[in-house]
């Protein structure tokens, strides 16, 4: 046996793929090959730009002897947890049934049919950090494996029973779910929020912009102040922590502390895609300075760095270069020094620059001893300097880029930008939006509209799941909105029709993570849970609301009533991982639908769609008719005309509309009264 990643794409297994275990790939022929050895599979899963997979990798599957150990006891599989979110989320859930915290590298140990039976994540290559040492562990697990055969099989049997059960959305009280319920949850949220530094929880400290999302709209529901300072504060935290990167834009995955100033220095598409989305939802508000700059700085680094060939965007930029984590991002005060001359004092002031460092000895720049901006001159007088250290940085050795193009990343980053784009009147963004949506469409779907999950080195790979279809619609109608090019609108009806056809659960409501044709693992999952990135179930919940609203079909409606009676039930277990299901529940009931009658390239339409820009609204709807003849009869604005001929806007709300607005004054003045505390 040898090691088989070579022939992989994924930059994550093929960094694996000198290493002395015999790594092999996940398939039906490797899960095979354990049952004719007889041995038990060790299942490792982590990412390229993943921290602690690299620590791990250098200590124990670099080391010959280790890797004896796992070749002689074990059939060891290597996953890449972006390529094969199914495979992760299936042991994440196991992990975490055995009582254990969840992340990467996630080590699992299987038996020949992947069905669990033990696991965890790091661990060291002796005893430390009151862990068992990696050795120790796997000649345990195969004397167990070998001698207690009924241990294994008991662990097994109740893993998958209780695997089985997270997907029972049948039993037990379905609470009505209502505004006033949303409410509810919403302080609940922000009893979490860290009042000092801003953020939800403590260290670590992740984004969790669907929760502060969750936040804000309650905030605009009810005028409740003390909500958008919670989302206010832990934007602000973030945007000057050293969780953002001063020089070259762009968010970090998460903090290692309270303070925002300490990141595992991986750069995520998915989390800057969110971030910058709840920053814009704010910035229709606020008109922050900050936030502007930030939105701006971050789609310059992901305009830069990000794209790929094909015109997608990359997954991943690594915590670590040169084998130290932060190397690229960090600095000495006598470097900084060295380069900014006289301008250094001011420099090192602002952005907490320390003799002996802020962080391990060295330096992470950020802004949190100054979180409000400086005058205007003395801001202005910063950016050279910056920008002479991003200069001097980019003769670093870079961080590795993992260029894989993930459908449902690449999903999430689309809508945001074409919000972006058409808010701050940046038609490149857009473009890129739009170059971005032909990549996926070109190289990682089917002629029938099939979605492939991932694409790298001219290869699409692995089947389509719930997310890559639930964010690709969300981009398309994200699109339609924006540009009012028809096939976008076809394009998400078309990914719908696919989801009810092969992801729908006949029996319980909701949709599966998987398809019904695609690669049969232990378990079918459905739920949901946000986590790293947001719940599909939760996600397309606002595609069918939208598409219900935009074409007036009956389907998206009843479907997107049976997913929330099917996942109703877990707001009685547990509301905190269900925020965006939560979210896209007030665009079901209290969608704001901006119907405007005219056309999209009317000077006068342009004036109305602007003075949108004022208002944070994120459960709108809009949709640009040359007339409502076309609607739906029980559509609120079916035979709504112009009002003396010129273009002209209405605001509805659930069944009713507002007056007539052919100007922007009067638009302005029913948006005001409309939207101010309160669902109407």
């Amino acid at each position: 046996m040898k090691n088989l990643l070579s022939a992989e794409t994924s930059p994550y297994l093929i960094q694996h793929q000198d290493n002395p275990v015999h790594w092999q790939p996940w398939s039906s022929e490797t899960l095979a090959l354990a049952k004719k050895e007889g041995k038990p599979i060790l299942l490792s899963v982590g990412y390229a730009a993943c921290h602690w997979c690299h620590v791990m990798a250098h200590e124990s599957f670099e080391n010959e002897e280790t890797a004896a150990l796992m070749n002689d006891l074990f059939i060891n599989i290597k996953v890449d947890r972006e390529e094969r979110p199914d495979i992760d989320q299936i042991y994440q859930s196991a992990l975490a049934l055995l009582g254990e915290q969840g992340g990467w590298p996630l080590t699992m140990f299987l038996n020949s049919n992947g069905e669990p039976f033990w696991g965890g994540t790091y661990f060291p290559p002796e005893n430390s950090y009151g862990r068992p040492g990696f050795k120790n562990v796997l000649q345990t697990v195969s004397d167990i494996f070998k001698n207690e055969p009924e241990k294994v099989t008991s662990n097994r049997d109740a893993l998958k029973k209780a695997l089985k059960s997270l997907n029972d959305t049948k039993e037990g009280e379905r609470p009505k779910l209502t505004l006033e319920v949303l409410e509810r949850i919403a302080a609940r949220y922000a009893e979490e929020a860290d009042p000092v530094h801003g953020g939800i929880g403590s260290a670590p400290k992740f984004p969790q912009t669907y929760v502060l999302e969750n936040i804000w709209r309650s905030y605009l529901r009810t005028g409740n102040t003390a909500l958008s300072e919670v989302v206010i504060k832990a934007l602000t935290g973030m945007s000057q922590g050293g969780i953002y990167d001063h020089l070259g834009g762009g968010y970090a995955r998460y903090s290692t502390d309270a303070e925002w100033l300490a990141p595992h220095f991986e750069k995520m598409l998915y989390d800057n895609a969110q971030i910058l989305d709840l920053l814009l939802t704010v910035h229709h508000e606020t008109k922050s300075e900050l936030f502007r700059d930030r939105i701006h700085e971050t789609v310059g680094w992901l305009l830069r760095e990000m794209v790929t060939e094909e015109g997608g965007f990359a997954a991943t930029i690594d915590a670590d270069s040169e084998g130290v984590e932060g190397q690229f991002y960090t600095w000495s005060k006598a470097e900084i020094d060295d380069i900014l001359g006289e301008h250094a004092p001011h420099f090192n002031e602002v952005y907490g620059i320390l003799a002996d460092g802020n962080w391990e000895n060295t330096n992470i720049i950020n802004r949190l001893k100054y979180p409000d901006r400086l005058d205007e001159q003395s801001e202005m007088s910063l950016a050279p300097w910056r920008q002479q250290l991003f200069e001097h940085r980019e003769g670093r050795i870079r961080p590795g880029l993992d260029d894989k193009v993930l459908t449902d990343w690449n999903g999430l980053i689309i809508a945001t930008l074409a919000r972006a784009g058409q808010y701050f009147d940046e038609v490149h963004w857009l473009e890129a939006a739009e170059r971005a949506f032909v990549a996926i469409t070109t190289h990682s779907m089917e002629q029938n509209g099939r979605l492939f999950h991932s694409y790298r080195l001219g290869r699409a790979l692995h089947t389509g799941l719930l997310d890559d279809y639930a964010n690709m619609a969300r981009a398309a109608l994200t699109l339609f909105e924006v540009t009012g090019k028809a096939f976008y609108l076809e394009r998400a009806e078309q990914w719908v029709d696919i989801l009810n056809t092969h992801f729908w659960d006949q029996n319980g409501g909701g949709y599966f993570y998987t398809a019904d044709d695609a690669e049969a693992l232990i378990i079918r999952s459905k739920n949901a849970h946000d986590n790293a990135v947001p719940a599909g179930n939760g996600t397309i919940l606002e595609v069918l609301a939208k598409l219900h609203l935009l074409t007036g079909a009956r389907e998206p409606f009843e479907k997107a009533t049976n997913l929330l009676r099917c996942f109703s039930i877990e707001l009685a277990r547990n509301f905190f991982p269900l925020a965006t299901l939560l979210n896209n529940f007030e665009t079901l009931v209290n969608a704001r639908q901006v119907i405007i009658i005219g056309e999209r390239s009317n000077p006068e339409v342009i004036d109305l769609l602007n003075i949108l820009k004022d208002y944070s609204l994120p459960s709108k709807v809009v949709n640009i008719l040359a007339d409502t003849e076309n609607l739906p009869f029980d559509h609120p604005a079916k035979g709504k005309k112009k009002l003396d001929g010129k273009p002209t806007a209405y605001l509805c709300t659930g069944p009713t509309c507002s007056a007539p607005a052919n100007n922007v004054a009067a638009f302005a003045a029913i948006l005001k009264e409309t939207t101010q505390y309160g669902p109407t």
